[in-house]
């Protein structure tokens, strides 16, 4: 028996031997009270209404005594008094146990006297007390019996799958309600269609694929389309996360994938989706637990499970991850995740099904263009969208307007991109800074070639920042050139530039510091991967697939010291001359720069189109030519 297994018993027996305790402390109490309240005896009221049994003694020598009612029962004795009235109730004598005299002195003094026995209830009462107490006695034995069972039910039900399981999944979801991710939508249609109609596909040879993996950023939709899978094949439907294969017991993991397995098989054809499969699935061999780890036995079980010796007919597993490099490799081969869809981010198509999705059950008015946000928002996944016309539709309720209109689904794109507002700063010399600074941005950025377009210039803070200048392509790019990385770089010494020019150098500030970060990522990146620099064409640094995510500060070096120099040199050779280049573009503008920086501090913001027209009025170079960043 495991050590952890047998801990856990020890413990079970002792919260027993404790419950039992308890239950004899309670049974003795209840012993105790029913004896007190049975066994005690009646005591007199000592009011005026009752007589001592030597003051019925001697009136009854005096002859005052009328007429008395006896019941031996009670040992109680009703006595009227000769000089009474007809309205004062009966006086009330408590007689000994045994009263040989009473009688005769009646007898003797000629008094009217009549026996009365009453019913003796005694017995009765006992008899309902002890019942009463062996009722709840068994009580609570039923009630400590269960107790005892759920507990050895849970100890023995840890191997037990906990996979939610749907005849028919009712998830509300189909493909109807999925937008713009129409190829993984394709696949996995064909999915549906392999469960509903599989002699379409058997009839030429066909095999049902028997595991599909969605790959994809966060919020993508991955967990969206298996609920549309769910909705649309008509098959019984389990669901698991994979961290629920995982606990601290040894074995129970493996023993949880053979169980949801075995459920499955009993109902195929059916579905199995597992989300977060990588919190199971992580490579085998990497040092972390030691060879006999708990998280590797249930993804051997897995694996065999999938396709194994027996192998399995009719069930078809899906699974949803975001970390697609920390995967072991026997998972993704074919027999087991024969297909791999890609679940990317939306185009701008993608965007405007999306955003059409979902203000279906929103009030939007109808001046606002769908076509105009899903342009202004590339990068966004459908859950940023969802969020978004949400976010929108909480403005529009504060503002106690009847409608979703453009004002709040700017708004809500701001707080998404750049954070909450925050108060304005007063027209001080730090405000006129941080306009200086964000002008230089959105005029470097703008007179750059291959730079993309200024969204937005604004002194309003948000989040942390004091300013934001931000840019949105005007297409969606998969590749980027030298000259559009340079202008990348170019765009963002920007500010630093404004600050130095106008102010000196001994006045330039902190707010550089995020953007010289991203300068110097940028410039090794273009020297160690892209091969943009005089080095050459030479992958000098590459990412390690760690468990710590894409993170820079984990790639691999695999060059001399000279080389390590040489990179250095390039990097510093890439940012200076985007530096010049920064520094020529605001001297030459200087008026213009000035101009700008009035009209921002007026007020406060300044969007794209208007920026972009501000520039041309005021008769920059615009744009320039792109041997300049070449």
């Amino acid at each position: 028996m495991p050590k952890s297994s047998q801990q856990e018993a020890e413990r079970h027996h002792k919260a027993m031997k404790k419950k039992q305790k308890g239950l004899r402390k309670v049974l003795t109490s209840l012993i105790i009270l029913q004896t007190v309240f049975t066994v005690t005896p009646a005591w007199s009221k000592g009011d005026s209404n009752t007589l001592t049994y030597g003051e019925f003694l001697q009136k009854i020598d005096l002859g005052q005594v009328k007429k008395v009612d006896i019941d031996p029962t009670q040992q109680v004795a009703t006595v009227t008094l000769k000089d009474q009235g007809d309205q004062s109730p009966a006086k009330q004598v408590r007689l000994l146990e045994q009263n040989p005299e009473l009688i005769d002195r009646l007898r003797t003094k000629n008094v009217d006297f009549q026996i009365k026995q009453t019913a003796d209830n005694t017995t009765l009462i006992n008899v309902l007390t002890n019942l009463f107490v062996v009722i709840l006695l068994l009580g609570l034995v039923v009630m400590i019996l269960k107790r005892s069972a759920n507990a050895s039910g849970q100890a023995m039900s840890f191997g037990k799958s906990r996979a939610r399981f749907q005849m028919e999944a009712k998830t509300g979801v189909k493909f109807d309600d999925v937008a713009g991710i129409d190829e993984a939508k394709e696949e996995l249609q064909e999915v549906v269609t392999f469960l509903k109609q599989p002699e379409k596909f058997t009839a030429i040879g066909a095999k049902i694929p028997k595991g599909v993996l969605l790959i994809g950023p966060p919020g993508t939709g991955k967990t969206l389309l298996a609920k549309a899978i769910a909705g649309e094949a008509a098959v019984p439907f389990f669901s698991i996360s994979g961290s629920e294969f995982v606990e601290m017991f040894v074995g129970v993991g493996a023993s949880r994938v053979r169980d949801l397995f075995k459920k499955a098989k009993e109902n195929a054809p059916c579905l199995i989706f597992i989300d977060e499969i990588d919190a199971v699935g992580r490579q085998r061999g990497v040092g972390y637990g030691g060879g006999n780890d708990e998280r590797e036995q249930t993804l051997n079980q897995l694996l065999t499970e999938m396709d194994g010796f027996e192998g399995n007919t009719g069930i078809i597993v899906i699974a949803a991850t975001n970390r697609p490099d920390v995967l072991d490799t026997a998972l993704l081969r074919p027999g087991r995740f024969d297909r791999q869809v890609t679940v990317d981010y939306p185009d701008f198509k993608g965007r405007l099904g999306i955003l059409e999705v979902h203000s279906r059950e929103k009030k939007v008015s109808p001046e606002v263009s769908l076509e105009a946000v899903a342009r202004r928002t590339p990068g966004f996944t459908g859950a940023d969208l969802a969020n978004l016309l949400n976010e929108a539709a909480i403005f529009t309720a504060r503002r106690r307007k009847e409608a979703i209109t453009m004002t709040e689904i700017n708004d809500a794109v701001d707080r998404i991109v750049a954070g909450m507002e925050g108060k304005t700063l007063v027209d001080s010399k730090a405000k006129r800074l941080i306009a200086y600074h964000e002008i230089g941005h959105a005029i470097v950025g703008t007179l750059c070639k291959g730079h993309d377009p200024v969204e937005k210039v604004t002194l309003i803070p948000r989040g942390q920042a004091q300013g934001l200048t931000w840019f949105t392509p005007n297409e969606e790019r998969g590749l980027l050139t030298r000259s559009q990385l340079k202008a990348m770089i170019t765009g963002l010494l920007g500010g630093r530039v404004a600050e130095e020019c106008i102010f000196g150098d001994g006045e330039v500030t902190t707010g550089a510091g995020n953007d010289i970060e991203k300068i110097t990522d940028l410039a090794r990146q273009m020297v160690t991967r892209f091969g943009m620099s005089s080095i050459g064409a030479f992958a000098l640094e590459e990412e390690q697939n760690s468990y710590l995510g894409n993170d820079w500060s984990n790639r691999r070096s695999d060059h001399s010291e000279v080389i390590s120099a040489k990179i250095d040199s390039e990097i510093r050779s890439i940012v200076d001359e985007c530096h010049q280049l920064a520094t020529k573009i605001i001297s030459e503008n200087r008026a213009v720069v000035d101009r700008l920086v009035d009209i921002l501090i007026d007020e406060e913001s300044i969007d794209g189109d208007t920026f972009r027209t501000l520039i041309q009025e005021l008769g920059t170079k615009f744009p320039l030519p792109v041997s300049a960043l070449i």
